[in-house]
């Protein structure tokens, strides 16, 4: 009597979401490499046509209200733009240093040429970094920044892990990021500019639809406001805080490791 031959039941492969496609695990960093690479060169004049503007301001709010003094050394996840360092530089003073720190060389090159030309050297450190396995000690820094770059992120749990390991106690995280919208009415003129105009305006001006294409559905795979305090505490994060800006369409996340 033969015995019977079953099928194997084979394991699902590891995925994870590339805006609004599923790809393997290992693939993400890869493309979201490739995407970074390519938006590299326009990125702040896309910047501001994608929010008219708006990202500056959300961005100065962040840094006005981030608490960071004099003496502080901060680290800066997917700071490649140097944005933020540049806003955060005075504020941290001769004493204090930026560690400006991204996963993609050609969007820290561009952020470091750019403070170059305006004179900002002293104070400023740039690492090549991938925010799911820091290079740096434990309790190094007195706080952590990631401006529209978790969502980026194949491993965010991973990332807040590493955000707070390199923490020193009392030391605070912030996470500035685009979330859920919590306005009705602006929800169908907020789809529109980001599947229909954004995707438009990167290949006029870009020559790259793709790539703004899968900025706006980044933003929609995002994790919303609630989801991310919740990952947030269940990193290590104590007094977890969120506040919406301009209607929700972004948020800014602070925590602390205590």
């Amino acid at each position: 009597m033969r015995a019977t031959r079953y099928p194997v039941a084979m394991e699902p492969e590891n995925t994870t979401h590339f805006g609004y496609r599923e790809v393997p695990v290992a693939e993400k960093q890869k493309l979201v490499g490739e995407v970074f690479s390519s938006v590299a060169g326009n990125y702040d004049v896309m910047n501001d046509l994608m929010s008219f503007g708006i990202h500056r301001l959300w961005k100065r709010h962040f840094v006005a209200t981030s608490g960071i003094r004099k003496g502080d050394r901060v680290l800066d996840l997917a700071g490649g733009t140097g944005d933020i360092a540049a806003l955060l530089l005075p504020r941290v003073g001769g004493q204090g240093e930026i560690v400006v720190a991204d996963i993609n060389a050609a969007m820290l090159h561009a952020g470091r040429d750019r403070l170059l030309d305006r004179g900002m050297l002293n104070g400023l450190r740039w690492a090549q970094a991938n925010a799911e396995a820091l290079p740096f000690p434990d309790a190094a820094f007195d706080a952590v920044t990631i401006a529209f770059g978790l969502r980026n992120v194949t491993d965010k749990d991973q990332a807040l892990r590493e955000m707070h390991r390199v923490l020193k106690p009392g030391g605070r995280a912030l996470i500035l990021e685009f979330s859920k919208v919590n306005q009705d009415w602006l929800k169908p003129l907020y789809d529109f500019h980001s599947f229909q105009v954004l995707p438009r305006i990167g290949k006029l001006v870009a020559h790259d639809e793709g790539s703004y294409r899968y900025l706006a559905e980044s933003i929609r795979k995002h994790p919303d406001q609630a989801t991310l305090k919740a990952m947030m505490e269940a990193a290590g994060f104590r007094n977890v805080q969120v506040r919406n800006l301009s209607a929700g369409i972004v948020a800014i996340h602070r925590g602390y490791r205590i």
